[in-house]
């Protein structure tokens, strides 16, 4: 995929890896828009990366996603890469039922929800392109779910096979498809799970970032950086050992406490 000289549209391009996208795309050369629900910190970016353009919108909001359709198109109609990056995260216990129904799906609503539909509302306008593509962030706990997240985990779990069947509807148009499945990275996503799990073992975001791109670069539609790769063989052949491995592994840091 030729990325120097794309219009790429990034979703929560504020913070974690969709900053270290900004940054790194930019130095690729090619033009970058993102998105993200608090103003402030889309400020705070344009002023870091001033070549940038922001939008205030909310992907799980499909108002938002159309207003945003609109200027976007309008302004920057050579757009022809989205990278559909925005995603929330959370310890929860299934236990816990003083959750409201609208609070409990949450990641649904943002991490797959709002990754379908935006792509929904772009796809007409990028399949008018030479050269397109649609770029998923999933995760590595698309292939085995992670115990304290099971929401989380249930969306990109879907996020994967959503991805894996859009790539086969898109193959005869000028759209790549492409997933990129993080394993635990070192970005605030994580904050939640502080004493949880060893943060040694996560991933520094600039590095899972330069893989993405050099996979994207060389036209590998499913990226797994880091021990995503391993975490996919594991979710194959050994996925109840993985779940109660992890299980056992958080029990033990939760008594330690």
């Amino acid at each position: 995929m030729e990325l120097k000289n794309s219009t790429i549209l990034i979703t929560g391009g504020t913070s974690g890896i969709g900053l270290e996208f900004v940054k790194q795309l930019t130095q690729q050369g090619a033009n970058i828009i993102i998105t993200g629900r608090n103003l402030d910190k889309l400020n705070e970016t344009k002023k870091q990366f001033p070549q940038v353009a922001i939008f205030q919108s909310d992907v799980s909001n499909p108002k938002d996603i159309e207003e945003l359709f609109q200027k976007v198109t309008r302004q920057f109609p050579d757009l022809n890469i989205i990278i559909n990056n925005a995603g929330i995260m959370r310890n929860l216990s299934l236990h816990d039922t003083s959750m409201s129904l609208e609070n409990i799906t949450a990641e649904l609503d943002i991490d797959l929800s709002g990754v379908i539909q935006m792509n929904h509302q772009f796809l007409p306008h990028l399949k008018t392109k030479e050269s397109a593509a649609i770029v998923n962030i999933s995760s590595g706990l698309a292939f085995i779910p992670f115990p304290v997240s099971p929401i989380y985990s249930a969306a990109k779990a879907g996020l994967h096979a959503y991805t894996r069947v859009l790539r086969l509807q898109l193959r005869n148009t000028p759209v790549k498809v492409f997933e990129i499945a993080p394993p635990a990275t070192d970005t605030s996503l994580g904050d939640a799970f502080t004493g949880l799990v060893d943060p040694s073992m996560n991933m520094k975001v600039d590095k899972m970032v330069s893989q993405s791109i050099q996979g994207l670069l060389k036209d590998n539609l499913e990226i797994k950086p880091g021990m995503s790769k391993m975490m996919k063989t594991l979710g194959r052949f050994a996925p109840d050992f993985a779940l109660n491995f992890m299980h056992s592994s958080i029990e033990k840091a939760r008594r330690n406490k």
